[in-house]
């Protein structure tokens, strides 16, 4: 198996309008990946599609298997963790424990408990007594106990504060992530995700219009800050995108190299941030 997942061709429509419009691409194993786009752009379909929760055209295979025939199969290798955990308001901690443990061969209880022991969840409080933050916790560690290949992420962290959002990241890399395991992760906080991805990719209006390993971005996107006696030589490059900051313009150039920028002014590489907004500047005029 040489990708995690495969998609070609896939395409998904709603009422006649294409959500994911005919895009291809693979995910090797071992790879934190970075799906970003707006809202309604086709990275939430894209992912239940991955997941089997909605049917497609196209070829896609997750870990081998095709998602609208297999998908009882491929779940056993496979976790999802959604904007919003679904919950009964009822359940108690040690019974969320109870029930992933019988319900899934893959399921380390000892491992779920122990991370539980970090957090201030008891096994006898009800998910009506939780924050949000909490719930997430208890998610993540009923989550994190599955020896699953693929983990998908469709904005974990909506809706918590900072201190809980870098908690659960932190959480991710030391007691989960390892090379035999591959993360796709979803959010508007791109900048929190940044320092943990090794691949980018931007979905706009139903296609993919960038796909790249973090060191290829590096490496292909730069961004330059230029006094005004170099601007109108800088814009002759023809730069994807400008803007002005204190009175400087500071243009992004796709595959210029960065001596040769260099002549116009101070060189930095991109945040993801500002990336993403030159790459989707007029999807929401």
């Amino acid at each position: 198996m040489s990708a995690v997942i495969s998609a070609k061709n896939l395409r998904k429509s709603y009422k006649g309008k294409a959500a994911v419009d005919n895009i291809s691409f693979e995910i090797p194993a071992g790879r934190i990946v970075g799906l970003i786009g707006p809202n309604g752009s086709g990275k939430t379909t894209t992912l239940k599609a991955a997941l089997g929760l909605v049917p497609f055209e196209g070829e896609l295979k997750v870990l081998g298997k095709d998602p609208r025939g297999q998908r009882d199969e491929l779940m056993q290798d496979v976790c999802f963790i959604a904007d919003v955990a679904v919950l009964p308001r009822w359940l108690k901690v040690k019974d969320a424990v109870d029930f992933v443990a019988g319900v899934h061969p893959r399921f380390d209880r000892k491992k779920a408990e122990a991370y539980l022991a970090h957090t201030k969840l008891t096994p006898g409080m009800k998910v009506k007594e939780m924050s949000k933050g909490m719930i997430v916790q208890l998610h993540l560690a009923l989550v994190m106990a599955i020896d699953a290949k693929l983990l998908v992420l469709d904005e974990p962290t909506l809706g918590l504060d900072i201190l809980y959002r870098k908690q659960f990241y932190q959480n991710l890399l030391e007691d989960y992530f390892d090379e035999q395991k591959t993360i796709v992760v979803t959010t508007h906080q791109v900048e929190e995700i940044e320092h943990i991805l090794t691949d980018l990719m931007f979905i706009r209006e139903g296609k993919i219009v960038l796909s790249a390993s973090m060191d290829d971005v590096g490496e292909r996107f730069h961004e330059v800050m230029v006094p005004a006696d170099k601007a109108e030589a800088a814009r002759a490059l023809k730069p994807i995108d400008e803007r002005s900051v204190f009175g400087k313009a500071v243009m992004l150039f796709d595959g210029i190299p960065r001596q040769q920028l260099a002549e116009y002014g101070e060189v930095r590489n991109p945040g993801i941030a500002d990336l993403f907004v030159a790459t989707m500047k007029g999807t929401y005029a």
